[in-house]
């Protein structure tokens, strides 16, 4: 991250008619929070931070210990494109300190902190991550109205949101996110903007920024945008591919010119830790009962805990777009969804990888047959398990993890645990109309 000091913001402040600063949060799950200061609390806030009720967030703090300070990262700062120039709005992302000014352990962003100084201490100076985040266009937020019938990679006047990509990727721009491409996707009205890779903390803020820019800019053309992770029947559902890697310094650590695959030790112990732990960290990368929806064979996301090289069924792919070069050598998690929690979701990842380097797990054969025309049978031969099928079968696994305690924290862990038991026992009792459909007439 650029560092900038308190002197720069104020210059900034100055130069660009900045009247409202925005201080940005998220809570246990995810939702950004925010609050508006005035220019005149501005140097207050940056040296003090801004005081808060933490009871009234969710997975924070109890009612007789609320008291909570936003404490602005000035790293984060930046201008928001979708507000007017003129009395302009900033945002600026906050760490969450109790009121000793000590890191707050609920805080989601502090997690990530932690992981990243796990892998500082092992010698990684960069966990570098590029998740590509799916989305959807619709009429409204009353339904799935779709806006086009455009498929993968379409360039026709079926794809009606091409200016709408084309402004958000301008808005992202200007907040000083690094885009490498955009494009339809395969569903009808699906699309995709992927930011270039990044270290995991600014990379985290990144996936928060674009979420909002998206739906700005949809909001400003009149339209609705959608990181809900299935929301069309019968179509592909929004994934969050996430490619990681780990540098020592210059170096990929997951890179050696000598290895048949060009995969490092390290790599494969990486891989190995991923795929060991998926199924305790599935309700993290994907927190919903809707995450469920799409993680079903047939519809390009993975389910089976498997590697793979270029094969798309796999968990873990590892892309070959250019063999044999040292920065581009990484690996793809491809179960994720963005719905989920950024700063949770990338810990957890870091946290399982490290797990499989530190105890050098032996990655299984890398599976190069499409893994959905495999049967049942030969798939327990090879040894390949599936990730969890709800939202409940993720979160007892995930209750029973000792490493995902590890990850969140004693503070964090019950929490999270408790609120994704509640949401599965509030999905399960409902009576849907499938089963309206199904069995009202014959019983």
């Amino acid at each position: 991250m650029t560092k900038m000091t308190r002197q720069d913001i104020l210059k900034l402040v100055k130069e660009n008619d900045v009247r409202f600063i925005r201080l940005w949060f998220t809570d246990l799950l995810g939702q950004v929070k925010s609050f508006a200061i005035t220019v005149g609390e501005l140097k207050n806030a940056l040296e003090n931070g801004m005081g808060f009720d933490g009871s009234s967030i969710t997975g924070y703090q109890d009612i007789e210990e609320s008291d909570m300070i936003a404490k602005p990262d000035m790293d984060t700062f930046t201008i928001l494109p979708w507000r007017p120039g003129e009395n302009a709005v900033a945002r600026m992302f906050c760490d969450i300190l109790n009121p000793d000014k000590t890191p707050y352990e609920g805080d989601p962003r502090y997690v990530l902190k932690r992981a990243i100084e796990r892998a500082k201490k092992m010698g990684y100076d960069h966990y570098y991550v590029g998740p590509e985040l799916e989305f959807f266009y619709f009429k409204n937020d009353q339904g799935t109205g779709i806006l086009d019938k455009g498929g993968y990679f379409d360039l026709t006047t079926l794809d009606v949101a091409s200016d709408l990509r084309r402004e958000t990727v301008l808005a992202l721009e200007k907040m000083g996110v690094r885009i490498e491409y955009s494009h339809h996707e395969v569903a009808p009205s699906q699309h995709e903007v992927d930011m270039r890779y990044d270290d995991a903390l600014k990379m985290a803020d990144n996936v928060i920024s674009y979420r909002v820019a998206v739906k700005e800019i949809a909001n400003k053309f009149g339209v609705y945008a959608t990181f809900m992770p299935k929301p069309i029947f019968g179509q592909n559902g929004s994934g969050m591919h996430t490619h990681q890697s780990l540098f020592k310094g210059e170096k990929n650590t997951f890179f050696d010119p000598k290895a048949k695959d060009g995969l490092s030790e390290t790599a494969h112990y990486y891989i190995a830790g991923l795929l060991k732990h998926s199924k305790e960290i599935c309700s993290i990368f994907a927190q919903t009962v809707n995450s469920y929806k799409r993680l079903v064979p047939g519809y390009e996301a993975p389910v089976y805990i498997a590697w793979s090289r270029r094969n798309r069924s796999a968990l873990i792919r590892v892309p070959l777009y250019y063999p044999g070069k040292e920065k581009a050598t990484r690996c793809e998690f491809r179960a994720c969804d963005p719905a989920c929690n950024p700063y949770l979701t990338f810990a957890a990842m870091l946290h399982a990888g490290l797990e499989g380097i530190e105890k050098r797990y032996k990655a299984p054969a890398p599976m190069d047959k499409n893994l959905y025309h495999l049967t049942d049978i030969e798939r327990k031969e090879k040894g390949i398990e599936t990730l969890p099928d709800s939202l409940g079968a993720a979160i007892a696994i995930t209750e029973e993890s000792k490493l995902v305690k590890k990850i969140l924290g004693d503070h964090i862990f019950p929490r999270f645990v408790e609120l994704k038991k509640k949401e599965w026992d509030d999905y399960r009792i409902q009576v849907s109309q499938y089963e309206l459909e199904k069995y009202l007439p014959i019983l």
